[in-house]
């Protein structure tokens, strides 16, 4: 199988592609290194740099390589950096995701897997998260995850399209091997921050919340 991993240089992306680098297939990974690292990217998977957003890429990609499966990890993913600049949100998340997906309809591809949020939840009155949680998202980022989760179900009913929706909530961890890990210099994730703070690279944790069920609140 040849699997298309966009985002393959970004910190679950390059994950995945050595994953399946590791179990023997075929991976093209497309990446335009804006926040991922081309060092990310395994040895043995096919590297191309360029945008998800550039239909005659995507599309001589798929042709050219012979794609049976896309992997779309390709996105922004800051939720303060999305109230401020919410186009650039919703230009990369659902915007290049629609290009993608529009070349993945015309070149039958049948199966996609999308990389997307648990901020697709809000703030969830209910706790542990179920699937069927209602989907209330408050940050753009969470709603340019939404609206690609939406063309895809849409597309799946009009199309020979098969795909699966990842909603992470704190991704943590690193490449047993040391080949990959999250090395973006501007964490924003709990666990990343919570490691640089215990390291005293960080002089403390912020915490949100007055009304946790804690000792201090």
């Amino acid at each position: 199988m040849t699997v298309l991993v966009t985002g393959g240089a970004g910190y679950i992306g390059s994950h995945m592609a050595l994953e399946l680098v590791d179990a023997g297939e075929d991976v093209v990974v497309l990446d335009n290194l804006s926040t991922g690292y081309r060092r990310s990217v395994p040895a043995g998977a096919t590297f191309v740099e360029g945008n998800v957003g550039d239909p005659e890429l995507v599309s001589r990609l798929l042709r050219d390589y012979e794609i049976d499966a896309i992997l779309h990890f390709a996105g922004s993913i800051v939720v303060p950096d999305s109230v401020t600049d919410p186009l650039g949100y919703y230009l990369n998340n659902t915007c290049n995701s629609r290009t993608l997906l529009a070349c993945a309809v015309a070149a039958k591809i049948p199966n996609f897997i999308f990389s997307s949020t648990a901020a697709v939840y809000g703030i969830p009155e209910i706790n542990p998260v179920t699937e069927t949680a209602v989907l209330q998202p408050i940050s753009p980022y969470g709603s340019s995850k939404l609206m690609t989760e939406t063309m895809l179900r849409d597309t799946a009913k009009a199309h020979p399209l098969r795909f699966v929706a990842l909603r992470y909530f704190n991704v943590a961890g690193a490449d047993p091997k040391g080949r990959s890990g999250q090395s973006t210099p501007r964490a924003t994730h709990l666990i990343k921050v919570a490691s640089e703070t215990a390291l005293g690279m960080r002089p403390s944790l912020e915490i949100y919340g007055t009304d946790y069920e804690t000792p201090d609140g």
